[in-house]
């Protein structure tokens, strides 16, 4: 073979060693720094090249900045809405406690009341509250949380702050139903505080509200439609001195209710429908929505008068015999 074809191909030939070349590059390297601490001869290749840079840093930060806010955005509205729930339930906690206040105010404001009405009233009163009203549509009735055992009886008159409510017509060891004034069995003597003109109080069962719109001759007839909580004074002569606005009080005449208890207020007068005026009154009592009352102990009857003398002598006292005759003779 020729000599030629053993040489080395170009592509395999062996130059510089890899050491001499590390070793050059670091002294230049060496060079480059020692000049540019000294002369600062690369300051503004430097400068250059963080001009051209800079965008493509910027551009490539943009994701880890976007991904930063995100996250920080996505913890701040996770921590938002935590407070957002607590203050929320503080609010409703602190709504909750201001309706419990109100309702302790206008407890107080209820017993307070019905103390001043203890204190006004000359008998001996029992409190209590309502408890549900009678699921019958018919009537107008109301159980009460005290009964006999509390020295509640049959007859007893009950009353709120505002005027009478009604009167116990049931008892119960330890409930009382209360048949209320509007019921339309239930009756009460009445008298004008103006005048002092008497009637009686019967309830309608049905409730109260403007008749001026209504005319006259259908106000009767109407009187089925006016709602729950209306009083209708009867045996009132129509030319008698009665007017709207006019208070009633109980008069007293039936033993049962005491006299001077605020009862109703006129609410209108129809002078047409007969001999007897048609009186529709608004009670003054929260008849329909009063929680706790006051029953009326009965007021002590004065003794009875002693009996009249019959004005006969008183009788003879038995003489002895002996001594009549003596007597007799003398």
């Amino acid at each position: 073979m020729p000599g030629s074809d053993f040489q080395t191909h170009p592509v395999f030939k062996r130059g510089v060693s890899a050491k001499v070349r590390l070793l050059g590059y670091a002294t230049i390297c060496v060079v480059i720094l020692v000049a540019d601490l000294r002369f600062r001869y690369l300051d503004s290749l430097r400068e250059s090249l963080h001009t051209i840079i800079s965008p493509i840093n910027t551009v490539a930060s943009e994701p880890v900045k976007l991904l930063g806010n995100a996250t920080e955005h996505f913890s701040n509205m996770a921590d938002l809405q935590d407070e957002n729930a607590k203050l929320r339930q503080h609010q409703l906690d602190g709504a909750e406690r201001l309706l419990r206040f109100d309702e302790l105010e206008r407890e107080n404001a209820g017993l307070r009341e019905l103390l001043g009405m203890r204190k006004k009233t000359p008998v001996k009163s029992i409190t209590a509250e309502v408890l549900y009203s009678v699921p019958d549509s018919s009537s107008r009735k109301v159980i009460l949380d005290q009964g006999k055992k509390a020295g509640i009886t049959h007859g007893l008159a009950v009353v709120d702050a505002d005027g009478l409510l009604g009167q116990v017509t049931r008892v119960y060891p330890s409930q009382a139903e209360i048949t209320l004034i509007t019921d339309r069995n239930q009756a009460v003597p009445v008298q004008v505080m103006r005048n002092g003109l008497r009637g009686v109080m019967f309830g309608t069962g049905q409730g109260m509200r403007a008749l001026n719109d209504v005319p006259k001759r259908w106000q009767q007839a109407a009187q089925s439609d006016i709602g729950p909580g209306s009083l209708e004074l009867r045996f009132v002569l129509a030319n008698a001195d009665i007017q709207p606005n006019d208070r009633l009080v109980t008069s007293g005449l039936d033993g049962i209710f005491l006299p001077g208890l605020p009862v109703a207020e006129v609410e209108s007068v129809d002078r047409e429908a007969g001999p007897f005026a048609h009186v529709i009154c608004r009670p003054l009592g929260g008849v329909e929505k009063s929680i706790r009352v006051l029953i009326l102990g009965r007021t002590e009857l004065p003794p009875p008068p002693p009996k009249p003398e019959t004005g006969d002598p008183p009788p003879l006292s038995v003489l002895p015999k002996g001594e009549h005759q003596v007597k007799s003779g003398d």
